[in-house]
């Protein structure tokens, strides 16, 4: 039920900035909403594995919980990921802890996104190719 409302949020919105609901933003959405994993930021720097764990198991089943480091440091970078076994558990989390307080610090709580792919060297800049 959540999907759906934010899904009609999204048509609502996209109508009423510009009178037409892009396709491509609109099907970018209806995938990170059905995700089960959500990005987590603004982390608390003693906010580790477990303590993100125990602050998202309340909404369901955590199936993985990760802050992520820095490699030569190993000092939190603020930020991290959480995955549940299902999208509802996701949705509800998401709902309940987005601008809650962890660790002394507010959260910021979203569907992760994939990483973007590297794109492809581009030899004209940019440019238009018909001089």
């Amino acid at each position: 039920m959540a999907f759906f409302n934010k899904f009609g949020s999204l048509v609502r919105q996209s109508i009423s900035q510009n009178g037409q609901v892009p396709m491509t933003s609109m099907l970018n959405s209806i995938r990170c909403m059905s995700s089960s994993k959500l990005f987590v930021g603004g982390l608390a720097w003693s906010t580790d594995d477990q303590s993100l764990k125990d602050a998202f198991s309340g909404f369901g089943e955590v199936t993985d919980a990760r802050v992520i480091t820095d490699r030569d440091t190993g000092r939190s970078r603020g930020f991290g990921f959480v995955s549940y076994e299902s999208t509802e558990s996701a949705s509800e989390a998401l709902s309940a802890m987005d601008g809650q307080e962890l660790g002394g610090r507010n959260i910021r709580v979203s569907y992760a996104t994939d990483k973007r792919q590297p794109q492809p060297y581009n030899n004209n800049y940019g440019g238009n190719q018909d001089y």
